[in-house]
């Protein structure tokens, strides 16, 4: 470790700050907002730099550095493109004893500033010992999209019941392992979802209900998007990586499947076509079972939850058995594989309105209203119609609908194996017949599919269109 990373308390504490341009106001920024009285020196002070020192209580010095500039400051900040003045002020630092940093000159540096990550009270400091700023600050981009800036109203809930949490418990273990829940269950989910009050109130009841044998857990329906992991939303990744039990469908992918929790129970409640892995009403029952066993448990489904994911139906049965719930958006299926296929699914010339609607037919009776949908200047999109293709078509084509429609099967998409199939009304059932693309398939009819293989970005390196002889 080249430096030991420390946190300076300097609110209400002097700082010298020397120069006035762009280094500085950057430098000032920082030092403000940490609250201390920034004592500013340099012959030219750029009116930007002016107003920021000024205005948060600071001193305007307008004269050339002098050593009897440090008196009675803690922390010194070099902020010129000067090297000459820059070595005086390390020299006069130094013989004082005082903490000195000179802008991008780390020999001259006795401390540096880091990447920060600012959630106050959470702060996170990168740094890369003045080797590579740039990779620090890449680093610092990453975190900020990892860690939401709801951390800071976390920390401050947590700061305004420590001390009553060290007098609930005896020993630090105990504490420690308090907050550990606190920290990764239902008062934190409150927070990040803008619940500050709910949060309060219920880390009061956790508080006071500490000595229970039993505390009842909490469910997260959690939108596991088509297949490609990097479509998950940081919230739902964050609800996966904290789950005790994960239910999840067929939809889900393997490598959305790999980001949950390494020592979580995965259960399988899968559906597919006449083979349900767990009946609906057993799913049911399993998520009111182990959230009653006080545990956190995801239900991952594919695509988004409440878009032919029946989500409604497990939320009721949750909300009758008084089990705290969330709902985490997912990507739907007709959104992500028509985009990653190239069909955008409105286009002013083509399509000004679109429809998701279920393929799954009971019994492969006509459940669907074709009339409605024979007309023109829409987009239909058919979910789980992969088997009743050939009873969706004709069904088109009976109520008026023209033969010649272009027509797109798109196989698991948004995946590395994905395939398209293009066609007409007319033709699309022999050629999947030839081409037997796999479940699962989302079907997309109207005009815009015209614009596949011209928008087809994506296809260039892993979709690959089917070709039919």
């Amino acid at each position: 470790m080249e430096y030991l990373p420390l946190f300076f308390d300097l609110k209400g504490q002097s700082v010298l700050l020397i120069g006035g341009g762009d280094i500085a106001l950057r430098k000032g920024r920082l030092l403000t907002r940490a609250g201390a009285r920034v004592r500013l020196v340099a012959p030219r002070i750029d009116a930007e730099v002016r107003e920021l020192i000024t205005g948060s209580g600071g001193e305007l010095i307008e004269a050339e550095y002098h050593r009897q500039h440090l008196h009675g400051v803690r922390l010194i900040v070099a902020a010129t493109d000067i090297d000459e003045v820059n070595r005086v002020v390390h020299a006069d630092a130094v013989a004082a004893g005082l903490p000195v940093n000179v802008v991008d000159n780390p020999p001259l540096c006795t401390f540096i500033f880091p990447a920060i990550v600012d959630r106050s009270p959470i702060v996170i400091g990168i740094s890369s010992a003045g080797k590579a700023p740039v990779l620090a600050r890449n680093l610092r981009a990453k975190l900020e999209t990892l860690i939401p800036p709801s951390y800071a109203n976390l920390g401050e809930l947590v700061g305004r019941f420590r001390s009553q949490v060290k007098a609930k418990f005896d020993s630090v273990n105990k504490r420690r392992n308090f907050w550990e829940k606190v920290l990764s269950g239902s008062v934190a989910e409150r927070v990040f979802a803008g619940q500050n009050e709910a949060a309060e109130a219920l880390l009061i009841e956790q508080i006071e209900r500490a000595d229970a044998d039993h505390q009842v857990g909490e469910v997260y329906l959690v939108g596991a998007g088509p297949g490609d992991p990097e479509l998950l939303t940081f919230k739902a990744l964050r609800l996966m990586q904290q789950a005790d039990v994960v239910l999840y469908d067929a939809l889900v992918s393997p490598e959305v499947l790999e980001l949950c929790r390494r020592d979580a129970d995965l259960i399988y409640v899968g559906k597919q076509r006449d083979n349900h892995a767990v009946p609906q009403e057993g799913i049911n029952d399993l998520l009111v079972q182990h959230a009653k066993a006080g545990q956190r448990v995801v239900r991952l489904k594919g695509g988004d939850p409440f878009i032919f994911g029946r989500g409604g139906e497990e939320l009721r049965q949750l909300k009758e058995a008084g089990v705290p719930f969330q709902v985490v958006p997912g990507i739907t299926a007709a959104s992500a594989c028509s985009t990653y296929a190239g069909i955008p699914l409105t286009h002013r010339d083509y399509s000004q309105s679109v429809k998701f609607i279920t393929g799954q037919l009971k019994r492969r009776s006509a459940a669907i209203d074709y009339d409605d949908l024979a007309g023109n200047n829409q987009t239909l999109v058919f979910y789980m119609g992969l088997h009743t293709l050939d009873v969706l078509t004709a069904g088109l084509i009976g109520a008026g609908k023209s033969p010649d429609t272009p027509v797109a099967i798109v196989s698991r998409g948004t995946r590395p194996d994905q395939q398209v199939l293009t066609g007409r009304l007319d033709d699309i059932c022999a050629r999947q017949a030839q081409a037997q693309l796999p479940a699962p398939a989302l079907i997309i009819v109207g005009e815009v599919v015209e614009l596949h293989s011209e928008l087809s970005w994506y296809g260039d390196s892993q979709s690959s269109s089917v070709p039919i002889a």
